[in-house]
């Protein structure tokens, strides 16, 4: 049962993951470049990180960067300076040979093969002076190294070349900016040249510049006119809000299997290893469990397109449920995958799995034992400090929030908180009415002293209410100590023999000294029924009080199979020992025996407490011996074969047992009797004295 019950919500919990749900219907099969049919207006507030435009901001910023060159290489300025002024001292050389006709000197300036001058520009530079040309060669130089201090690319390179004359100094004439030119452009080449490592750099910081694009769409606002083109913008505004469903990737399916199994894996697995599985025993505790789990799991996934609806679902509900109907460990286990598996695959899953995770476990922490109203108070406090503590851990960060932003988070957190608390408080009274579980508060209702049901019982059988009191102590101590449920071993025990009070007179802790005892005249058999009838008489009383069904188990089980020994022995005696004659059938309990720990600690400090009562025992060693043997006896005839006791729990119990009935039967002091005067002769003596 067990096992189909997890893999039955496995499955369930994986299609909850793959088939998206949402409360808006898919519109019309669309695609990018289509014209729209009709317009298409947002059903809800939503906002989202645009990843279509936070990439088309991103390649804009991309386009717009230029190509990125190099520095000016100085080493190529200093090897054309260099050239210069070998070319330079080359016309000197020509200028100054005395045995060079002018034509020839000429010719030789045309034909050198680093400058090209013009004929008019050769005839002057041989017509000046030589300080002139001096002046001439110096200006040269300096031009050229300003100019090669820029920054000179390829396809600049004309137009630097073409601006030298710009360079020149002003105080030199046409004809010497003129020859100052033809010499400096020759020498000018490219310096700086195109970097496709710098220029991907630059592209990468313009990208990381940009920031992510926060696109939000008001309740009702347009995304797309009839007769407009269809965007990838649009198409991804479509996909936020649930409007169209996109395809799945099978590494989407793949990670929604994983983390099912990974979760379907953990809680058998916790239990297994902890050895507490007494709650998973029962089917339909299980059934309630994997019920609630999947309700509330649907429940969070209907609302994946939303902004704040997310953090005012009350999935903390769910912890704060099994907590009251199960304990605080049940709730701890399921809730750690709910949470997980509520808010896996979103797009805020990073700050909505610790929201949560966080709210659900610090609720139930405060919660507790949910024993009273209050509890239920401060477990909705707890999720509302919780929740903003989480969402200014790991959300308000991650978003721009003006005041009313934050107003709206904080409406959010705290209708979880306040929901939460108040799904929890209605639906374990109402499971607890309809499928006869018990919670702590209902068992604390019904345990009041001035409830009317124990009222009958005290004023009824006195003697039994104050046997079942001891019995209740006994066996809420062992509990604790076992890990049992103490608050309901307790009120099992209160309760388990209410039926004594339809007949007290025939059972003997109601019986007055001195009062006739009814079971002298009456034969063993009639004996033994009317105290066997003692628990059917109570399942009636429980059932006409409406006690839950887990109460009437302690009335039911709390004798088991076992026999009235004492009257049996009777009957044996009166047969003279022979078993044929005696149907020890009519001696037997009608049972179950116990199938649980707590009636079994009920079933062994019922038989512990008679037996001390009637004993006495006087120290530890022998209320000691006193348990081991009631434990014994039950063990004897099989009694706690289906209470999953193990030898260590009964040992636990012994002790307590005897730690609490040494608080009961410990020893006292003899008083001597005390001669108090009489009031009259005191007075009358003290009259005398004076």
């Amino acid at each position: 049962m067990q096992l189909i019950l997890i893999v039955a919500v496995s499955l369930l919990s994986y299609a909850v993951l793959v088939v998206p749900l949402g409360i808006n219907p898919a519109i019309e099969t669309v695609a990018v470049g289509d014209v729209a049919q009709s317009t298409i207006q947002a059903p809800r507030d939503i906002e989202y990180v645009s990843e279509i435009r936070t990439e088309e901001a991103r390649q804009a910023a991309e386009s717009g960067i230029q190509p990125v060159y190099s520095s000016p290489d100085s080493s190529i300025a200093r090897q054309q300076i260099n050239r210069l002024r070998t070319t330079l001292q080359n016309i000197t050389s020509i200028r100054t040979d005395d045995l060079l006709t002018n034509d020839e000197k000429r010719s030789r300036i045309l034909a050198l093969s680093d400058v090209r001058l013009q004929i008019e520009t050769v005839d002057y530079l041989m017509s000046i002076s030589d300080a002139r040309w001096d002046i001439v060669q110096a200006e040269s130089v300096r031009v050229l190294e300003q100019v090669m201090r820029r920054a000179i690319y390829e396809d600049t390179l004309e137009a630097t070349q073409a601006g030298v004359s710009a360079s020149v100094s002003l105080a030199f004439s046409e004809q010497q900016t003129e020859l100052v030119t033809e010499l400096v452009s020759a020498f000018i080449l490219p310096n700086s040249f195109f970097s496709q490592e710098l220029t991907d750099a630059a592209k990468r910081s313009a990208r990381d510049a940009v920031q992510p694009i926060v696109q939000t769409y008001k309740a009702g606002e347009t995304i797309v006119s009839t007769g407009e083109i269809i965007t990838p913008a649009d198409m991804e505004a479509f996909e936020q809000l649930g409007l169209i469903r996109s395809s799945q990737r099978w590494e989407d399916l793949a990670a929604s299997a994983s983390i099912v199994i990974v979760s379907a894996v953990f809680v058998p697995l916790y239990f297994f290893r902890r050895r507490r599985t007494v709650v998973l025993n029962d089917p339909k505790n299980i059934f309630v469990i994997a019920l609630l789990f999947i309700l509330f799991l649907v429940g969070a996934r209907l609302f994946t397109g939303r902004t704040l609806v997310p953090y005012g679902y009350p999935i903390q509900a769910a912890a704060l449920l099994l907590t009251a109907l199960f304990g605080m460990e049940v709730g701890l286990v399921f809730a750690i995958p709910l949470c997980v598996i509520a808010a896996f695959g979103l797009p805020n899953s990073l700050d909505l799995t610790p929201y949560y995770l966080f709210t659900s476990l610090i609720g139930l922490l405060a919660l507790g034992p949910a024993r009273r109203f209050w509890g239920f108070i401060r477990a909705g406090l707890a999720i509302m400090l919780s929740g903003a503590a989480t969402l200014l851990a790991f959300r308000i960060p991650l978003i721009t929030l003006d005041w009313i932003g934050i107003l709206q988070y904080a409406g959010a957190i705290a209708f979880a908180g306040f929901s939460s608390a108040s799904i929890a408080l209605l639906l374990q009274y109402l499971f607890a009415q309809i499928l006869g579980l018990t919670t702590a508060l209902q068992l604390l209702d019904i345990s009041r002293p001035d409830s009317p049901l124990l009222q009958f019982f005290l004023r009824s059988a006195p003697g039994t209410y104050q046997h079942s009191l001891q019995v209740a102590n006994l066996a809420e101590q062992a509990a604790e100590k076992i890990g049992a449920d103490p608050l309901l071993t307790r009120v099992g025990s209160l309760f388990h023999d209410i039926g004594k009070s339809l007949n007290p007179n025939f059972f003997i802790e109601n019986q007055l000294p001195g009062q006739v005892n009814s079971h002298d005249d009456a034969v063993p058999e009639e004996v033994a029924a009317t105290i066997i009838r003692h628990v059917t008489d109570g399942v009636q009383l429980a059932k006409k009080h409406r006690l839950p069904v887990r109460l009437q188990d302690f009335i039911l089980e709390h004798h088991g199979t076992l026999i009235t020994h004492y009257q049996y022995n009777q009957a044996m005696e009166a047969a003279q020992g022979n078993i044929s004659k005696v149907d020890i059938e009519k001696f037997r309990y009608p049972g179950p025996r116990p199938a649980s720990r707590e009636t079994a600690l009920l079933m062994l400090a019922d038989a512990t407490e008679a037996r001390a009562r009637a004993e006495r025992p006087a120290n530890d060693d022998e209320i000691r011996a006193l348990v081991r043997s009631v434990i014994q006896t039950v063990q004897k005839f099989n009694q706690l074969d289906d209470t999953l006791l193990t030898l260590r729990d009964l040992n636990l119990i012994t002790e307590s047992y005897v730690t609490t009935l040494r608080g009961t039967y410990h020893e006292r002091i003899q008083y001597p009797k005390a001669n108090v005067p009489d009031q009259d002769t005191t007075m009358l003596a003290s009259r005398k004295e004076k």
